[in-house]
């Protein structure tokens, strides 16, 4: 699988205020490091995707706000009505601006199509996809000619190797019966 050449790092939920300000979802990790003020952002669609239309936005302004997302002023919206076109749209950084994953980390779009062991070498299957849940990220994983969604959870992940494309987890008893 091909690596994306940008990763979606937020998404503009609704105006703020008559100024333009708009609250923003962070979607990183490291939210501090990726929304500074003065730093460029793409906008992408509501899909997450760029097209020819979508522009730079420079922020002028963040600030953490309650409920773990951020109060923005961008440059280029000035006003409430502008503000309101930018709503449900997803702002993405080139993945050379971004941090590489740890040692045993990966990017989540790197997950996909990753090898899921147990810790005795016993292959469950191949993630399918990654879904967002309540509890942390679920890794939908092919299991006998079926789907089983693990909880991709630091308790049950023993290793990560990027480069071996391989998780090894120890799952809770019963969860693959």
């Amino acid at each position: 699988m091909a690596a994306p050449d940008f990763m979606i790092v937020g998404r503009i939920r609704k105006p703020h205020g008559i100024r333009g300000a708009v609250i923003i979802q962070p979607l990183t990790d490291a939210p501090d490091a990726v929304f500074a003020a003065g730093r460029r952002v793409l906008a992408g669609s509501v899909d997450g995707d760029l097209t020819p239309e979508d522009g730079e936005l420079i922020i002028s302004d963040v600030r953490s706000i309650e409920g773990g997302v951020l109060l923005a002023q961008l440059a280029e919206i000035q006003d409430r009505d502008t503000a309101a076109l930018w709503r449900g749209r997803y702002l993405l950084l080139p993945l050379s601006e971004i941090e590489s994953p740890g040692e045993g980390e990966a990017f989540v779009h790197e997950l996909r199509g990753m090898r899921v062991e147990l810790p005795s070498g016993e292959a469950i299957g191949e993630v399918r996809e990654v879904y967002e849940l309540p509890q942390g990220l679920g890794l939908d994983v092919s299991w006998r000619g079926d789907s089983v969604i693990l909880p991709f959870r630091p308790e049950f992940v023993r290793e990560l190797d990027r480069a071996g494309r391989r998780i090894v987890m120890e799952l809770p008893e019963g969860l693959l019966d």
